[in-house]
Formats: structure tokens, sequence, C-alpha cells
């Protein structure tokens, strides 16, 4: 029997050759889980002029010890105080304020004594100032190529006066279920169907990951219908196609001779993995195929492990690939595992000092979704994995 390839190289011949898409511009407001397709430079220095990090006042330091300051004026949020700060002198300031020149402390409001024009201090002031381009500067690289752009990304590059940014385009992918057994969501299924949801699972992977969708339906098993799924994916200008079922060896799963007819060049179909053992990659020209299993927690799996880095580093991400898994502990024995990388539903708990634990679930079917739902990470066991004790330590991925 053909030695089956591993996830890892799987995961390699994936990604190899993935590089970024063509950049387009995007608005800033619409560019949330976009990708940076340029170093993002500041436009200007954060903050402009050094200012008050408190509500107080603005003095010197050292004129406190001299006896009453004299309060001189008022320096507000994009309204500073005009002159400079002369000896004996303080200026009311609010957080945000431009310091006057001449001022190198910042007496807190609670600190402070007011008696009509005259102020003295209950305890000593503080720096409590924000200096100019402590944030950042202007022509600086904040926020470097490859930046997925998140809700902290977005506030920084407005900060630096960006309205429109350059992003990498999104991957587009075209998803075709097939199975004669498959109805959508909301159909009368007949006897022995069932409702089609691998899609909609797939899509929100993908688009977590970045990607715009083109949902192109469920196909019967039949040979000449799946060849015209694949021809709707091309007409779709599809980056990546991402078949559903059909992936094994049955008689009725017929993808792979289909995708051969439309011209695809296979690279691999089987891999050490459980779930997701017969797991289709090849190309049909410029787009990528991916055929994931039709078991639906199988198709899941193989969509985090290798679509989501797929189409990451479509965008240019140079971590597309790296190991996302994290230490635990194991909530029970584990028995011995066999030829294939294992990723086994799980709880996460902690224990009294805060350390996580992952217990599997009690059932591992492919086929439960009630078990995925309840899980919020899956347990990786690697191929010959010896048995392992309750407290030992796992590694586990942490489920979206």
């Amino acid at each position: 029997m053909d030695k089956l390839l591993s996830v890892s190289d799987a995961l390699a011949r994936v990604l190899a050759g993935a590089s970024r898409l063509d950049e387009e511009s995007a608005p800033l407001a619409l560019a949330r889980g976009r990708t940076l397709a340029a170093d993002l430079v500041a436009r200007r220095t954060q903050p402009p002029v050094a200012v008050s990090a408190m509500d107080g006042f603005a003095l010197r330091a050292a004129d406190l010890a001299a006896g009453p300051l004299r309060i001189v004026g008022e320096s507000a949020a994009g309204r500073g105080y005009g002159g400079a700060l002369m000896p004996g002198e303080a200026v009311r300031i609010f957080t945000g304020a431009p310091v006057p020149n001449g001022a190198d402390a910042i007496l807190l409001q609670e600190d402070a004594r007011v008696a009509e024009d005259a102020l003295t201090a209950s305890a000593p002031p503080g720096p409590h100032i924000r200096a100019a381009g402590l944030d950042f500067r202007e022509g600086a690289v904040a926020l470097t190529v490859g930046t997925r752009l998140g809700p902290a990304e977005l506030a920084l590059a407005a900060a630096m006066n960006h309205a429109a940014i350059a992003v990498a385009r999104r991957p587009r992918v075209a998803i075709i279920a097939s199975g004669d057994e498959l109805v959508p969501p909301g159909a009368e299924p007949g006897p022995s169907q069932i409702i089609s949801c691998n899609n909609l699972a797939v899509a929100a992977i993908a688009e977590d990951a970045g990607a715009e969708i083109v949902d192109l339906g469920i196909f019967r098993d039949d040979l000449a219908e799946l060849e015209r799924g694949v021809a709707l994916a091309r007409e779709a200008r599809a980056d990546v196609l991402v078949t559903l079922g059909g992936a094994s060896v049955g008689d009725r799963d017929l993808l792979r001779p289909a995708l051969a007819r439309q011209g695809m060049s296979l690279d691999f179909w089987k891999i050490a993995m459980r779930p997701g053992k017969p797991l289709i990659h090849g190309a049909l020209g410029d787009m990528r195929i991916l055929g994931l299993p039709g078991n639906p927690v199988a198709a899941f799996v193989c969509a985090l492990i290798f679509l989501a880095p797929l189409l990451r580093a479509l965008q240019g991400d140079p971590k597309a690939g790296a190991d996302l898994t994290k230490l635990a502990l194991a909530g029970s024995n584990l028995p011995a595992n066999k030829g294939r990388r294992d990723y086994m539903r799980a709880t996460l708990t902690t224990d009294e000092i805060g350390r996580l634990v992952a217990t599997p679930q009690p059932l591992q079917d492919s086929s439960l979704l009630t078990e995925l739902t309840q899980s919020q990470a899956l347990l990786v066991r690697e191929p010959g994995a010896p048995a392992a004790a309750k407290g030992d330590p796992c590694r586990i991925l942490r489920l979206p």
C-alpha cells in the first residue's frame, strides 16, 4: 500500500507557489479583514505636540516650592494656551490638550487647591505628559505588508491619516457540493436524503480568511453534471474551487474523474489525516482545486487546516502556514495513535493554576456536528504517538 502523504507535506504542497494576488485600493471604512499589500507609512506625527495625559494644571514643578502659583489661562484639546508659561504661573489643562511651552509637569486636579486665581498643591505633580511622537512619527512604517486589518489596525491606519489603503484582492472561492442525497436547507428531504450543510461551514471559514464566496450549489452524482459545475467555477473566474464530497473511491465518487476530464493536474488525493483522508489537491489552469471530504466534520477540519492558510497566502500573509497549535494538558487518558495525524474534537477548561485542559469528546465520528459545536479545540495527535495519561502535555488547535 502506498504511503500516505503527511499533513505537513500536504500543506506545504497546497501553499507552494501561492503568491499574493493583485493589489487594489480599498476605503478604510471597508477594509476590515483585508490584508495590506504595501507598508503603511504615517502621514503625520501622533501626538503632533506634547499633550497632557490627565486633567489638572500645567506648571513648572520647581515653582510649587516657592508658594502659590497664578493661574493665567486654560489649555483644552484642539485649543491650546497661546503663550509660554512664565515662572510662578500655571495653566488649567485637560486630557489631550497641548502642554504650554515652559511647563514640565501636570498637577492632578484632585491634588490642586484653588483660591481665586492662586494654586497650591496637596501632593507633588507628576510628569503625566505624552511627548510628541509618543505613538508614531511622520514617515515611520507603522503597519507592514501582509498585516491583516482588524479593529486596532484600522484605528491606527486612520490615526496615520489614511482614507484608503492598498490591499490584496480577495481570493474568489467557488464551492460545489455534490451528492444525490443532498437537498438545500428548508427543503423537504426524501427518506434517504440529508440537508446540505458543508457549503455553509466552508464558506464561513473562507470568508473569515478574507475570501469572496461563489456558492454554485448542489450537483448530482453525474459526470456531465459535475463537469458543468467545474465549468461554472471557471466562468466565475474562481481562484480556488472547493468541492465537497465525492472525493473517495466509491462508484459514486465522481469528482476526481469529472475534474480530470476538465483538465485538472492532480497533485495528491489521500493524506495521513483523521478526519479528512480523501483530500484532493490539484490545479486547473490558474484555478487551484481543493476537494474536501463529504463528512461534515472532515470537511470543516480540512477547510481549517488547508483552505484557510491557502487563502491567507493568496493575500500575501507571510505567516499563512504557521503552526497555530498551543500547549495544553490532556483531560483524559489518550490511546496510542496509529498512522494518521488525528484531530480530536475537545472541550477546554482550566485547572486550579490556570493551565488549559483539553478533554476529547466521547464520540469522534466525523459526521457529528453536535459534538463539533460543543467543542472549543481540536486535540492534535501525531502519527505513532504513544498512549498518554490524563495530565500529560498535548497540542491543541483552537476552533473559531
